[in-house]
């Protein structure tokens, strides 16, 4: 990737942003929106951005104290506020529209608050490498008049990876999040027992020194993904990572041998898409 090419992108992105005046984020810490807070910090001022985190029962609570540690290391004005995505009508069924339930659900809480305190525009972390997939979530940003700013600016994964880094953000090499609802098949109900369940299940196995971990949960079944360069650091630890998951409350463990690929649930879409 050329450097170049990333600042000009970055550039593109300050131009947009200066436009949008007074914003809030929706922050989850992840790669893609502590950049997005670090140069709307940098563009706008302090005053006038605003990063949201939504505590849920899909967020894993080390990555709600790491939105805490990554705003207070920028400065940002950080507010948390308490939703209940379960609550939300047609999202524990898990369908293919379940990050458009969710999405819609995040905008309409952050909504009042941009009116309240005088903000001007939404934005989400949302990338160009995002707009080719199934993402039920844009449709609501679009719905709720929500900004995707990167992906305005045509950035996408690597470009903020770059940028992150020439930046010092240490999310720079930060593995890629997803809520913990997106590791359940489509079409099994979502229950708070099953999320607590994926949850602890890859924080033990990140114990072994793995960074990228997905653990996809299907009826019974937990298959594990990590990334394919860290396969073989996993194979000793087989045994206590089966052992342990068995003891959370799956009935069989598996290894996924393509390895970790983001949104690789989507692949059930094509399944039921066949079927009907």
């Amino acid at each position: 990737m050329d450097l170049h090419n990333s600042l000009l992108k970055e550039q593109q992105l300050k131009e947009i942003l200066s436009e949008m005046g007074r914003i809030i984020i929706a922050f989850s810490g992840g790669v893609d929106s502590t950049y997005l807070l670090k140069v709307a910090l940098d563009t706008l001022g302090e005053k006038n951005v605003l990063a949201i985190t939504a505590d849920s029962e899909s967020f894993p609570p080390s990555e709600l104290e790491e939105t805490i540690r990554i705003a207070k290391a920028l400065n940002a004005p950080h507010q948390i506020i308490e939703m209940s995505e379960l609550s939300i009508p047609g999202y524990s069924e898990n369908d293919s529209n379940r990050c458009y339930y969710c999405k819609k659900g995040l905008f309409e809480n952050l909504y009042p608050i941009m009116i309240e305190k005088g903000y001007h525009n939404l934005t989400f972390g949302l990338i160009k490498d995002d707009l080719g997939d199934h993402r039920p979530g844009v449709k609501a940003a679009i719905e709720k008049n929500v900004r995707g700013p990167l992906a305005e600016a045509e950035l996408t994964k690597e470009d903020i990876r770059i940028l992150s880094k020439e930046l010092g953000l240490d999310t720079w090499d930060k593995p890629s999040l997803a809520c913990l609802s997106s590791r359940i098949a489509y079409g099994e109900k979502i229950t708070i027992e099953k999320l607590r369940k994926v949850d602890e299940a890859e924080q033990f196995i990140k114990k072994f020194g793995i960074k990228q971990v997905r653990v996809r949960v299907h009826n019974e079944i937990a298959r594990i993904e990590v990334d394919p360069g860290e396969m073989k650091q996993l194979f000793p630890y087989y045994p206590q990572v089966s052992e342990q998951l068995k003891l959370i409350g799956f009935k069989y463990v598996t290894m996924d041998l393509d390895g970790y690929k983001s949104g690789s649930m989507n692949k059930m879409l094509e399944v039921i898409s066949s079927k009907i």
